[in-house]
């Protein structure tokens, strides 16, 4: 027997063949598993419902016909094919459908996460990386389009950082991912920012008399980019979906995932960070871009929680060649070694999870979903209803108009802020102003909301209906505009 077939028997399979097809199996697993959590925000119910209205009328919406506090108004759909892909897979496979496809994406982006640390860590830092990433990760696990988004958030990323790393021209076979990014989500002005500092990173090593030749081999894949990141059916206006939403402005703080992180508690952020400042601590040296890439999505990270999905999956792609170089890299044996057979088992595991989870009842959160109130209230009839912000994905879903939901970029920062201030009783006169100035003959609210306290001492409303769900108020005398 040769020194290579037993070296073949001992290590049949390597860590970088293994490790990323074993994290993006067991993430499935988990996430399967906790199935109805990534159904507890509301906006999972409109996504369907807004990507069932694009199948039937076979076009976008270029107005709002969800609303009526906002009906008719101007509103495109920045993610309209991650709603027709949900709406797709909820007319096949219904709830657990809709899980499966969101825990795939999931599962994928680690699993490609997983593959691309491996090329500059060693296994064990690698999976700390994974852990890590997947705390952070963790709180906006939800079957919402940026989710379908992280596979190609990954690959772009990974693709300009090994630019980075080994000197090499710009990824042109990167190109057609923003084309389905821009289709998918928002946020696709975040993968053109990410190639300055691709950019940047290559002319500081470089001497300034290199500098044009550089920007050159650049400026056509910058230009492509842009290209591929207009090409939607609205045109470059997905570039401008960040602006809108800063645009808010001090709204932002009344929509829990747009707040800044929160330090009052111990936490798992606050846990990473700190044990990320003693791993800088212990001699590690970062090459300024680097560093300032980093400190930009800690920046991101901080100013609103949403952004941890950024720091999570970006800030370790940036850091493991530095971290390889210090803590050590990839032995032979991690990357050498047969693959043969491993993507056939991860295959028939991941059709044989798949399989039991369809098989499941799985439906979202009830939190979110006031079926009973609305059923033995009928609320379909009460005219227009002043429902709470986190019940507006479930009305568009149900087809009673609503009075908000989700779609801050339709009602902007003033409305937003005028209605949350008004059910938190900061300003009780404008609550019964907007009562009026709406022509609500209902409101559906949760328990906890201020506001439904006040609607039980005011004679011309009455509590209809009240379970742990939501709180159901009727206008005695709606009155005629």
């Amino acid at each position: 027997m040769t020194e290579q077939v037993v070296h073949s028997a001992v290590h049949p399979f390597s860590a970088r063949a293994v490790l990323p097809s074993a994290v993006g199996l067991c993430i499935y697993a988990l996430l399967l598993v906790a199935g109805p959590r990534l159904l507890g925000d509301p906006d999972s119910y409109s996504h369907i419902e807004v990507g069932r209205w694009i199948i039937a009328h076979g076009t976008l919406p270029t107005s709002d016909p969800f609303s009526f506090s906002m009906h008719g108004a101007p509103w495109i759909t920045f993610e309209w094919l991650s709603e027709v892909i949900y709406a797709a897979v909820y007319a096949f496979a219904g709830w657990p459908g809709v899980v499966a496809i969101a825990a795939a994406a999931i599962a994928l982006a680690f699993g490609l996460f997983t593959f691309f640390l491996l090329r500059e860590l060693s296994p064990t830092l690698t999976l700390l990386m994974v852990i890590a990433a997947l705390v952070l990760l963790a709180p906006h696990m939800l079957a919402r389009p940026h989710v379908l988004v992280l596979p190609l958030m990954v690959t772009w990323a990974a693709a300009l950082v090994r630019c980075m790393d080994r000197g090499g021209p710009p990824p042109y076979w990167a190109l057609p991912l923003l084309v389905l990014w821009t289709n998918l989500h928002g946020s696709v002005v975040l993968a053109l920012g990410l190639i300055g500092p691709a950019v940047l990173e290559a002319l500081l090593r470089e001497e300034r008399s290199e500098w044009p030749r550089v920007l050159l081999r650049w400026l056509p894949f910058s230009a492509l980019a842009l290209a591929a990141s207009c090409l939607t059916p609205h045109g470059p206006e997905p570039l401008l979906m960040p602006l809108k939403t800063l645009g808010l402005g001090s709204a932002l703080a009344w929509i829990g995932e747009w707040r800044p992180q929160d330090f009052s508690h111990v936490g798992g952020f606050e846990l990473l960070l700190l044990g990320g400042i003693f791993a800088l601590s212990r001699g590690v040296t970062l090459p300024v871009v680097r560093a300032l890439v980093v400190i930009g999505l800690l920046h991101f990270a901080l100013a609103q929680i949403r952004n941890a999905d950024l720091l999570a999956m970006l800030a370790p792609l940036y850091l493991a060649a530095p971290l390889g170089r210090t803590f050590g890299g990839p032995s032979r044996t991690d990357t050498d070694g047969s693959s043969r057979g491993l993507g056939l088992a991860a295959v028939a595991a991941l059709a044989a999870m798949s399989g039991l989870a369809l098989a499941r009842d799985i439906r979202p959160l009830p939190n979110i979903t006031p079926t009973a109130a609305i059923a033995q209230t009928d609320l379909a009839r009460a005219g227009h209803v002043l429902n709470d912000y986190s019940f507006g994905g479930y009305l568009i879903y149900a087809g009673i108009p609503t009075f908000i939901d989700g779609r801050g970029e339709l009602y902007g920062g003033p409305f937003i802020d005028r209605y949350n201030r008004a059910l938190a009783l900061v300003d009780i006169g404008d609550l019964l102003k907007l009562l009026d100035d709406y022509n609500i003959g209902a409101t559906l609210l949760s328990p906890r909301t201020p506001a439904v306290a006040m609607l039980d001492r005011l004679p011309e409303w009455q509590r209809v209906y009240s379970d742990d769900v939501a709180v159901v108020h009727k206008r005695r005398v709606v009155p005629q505009k």
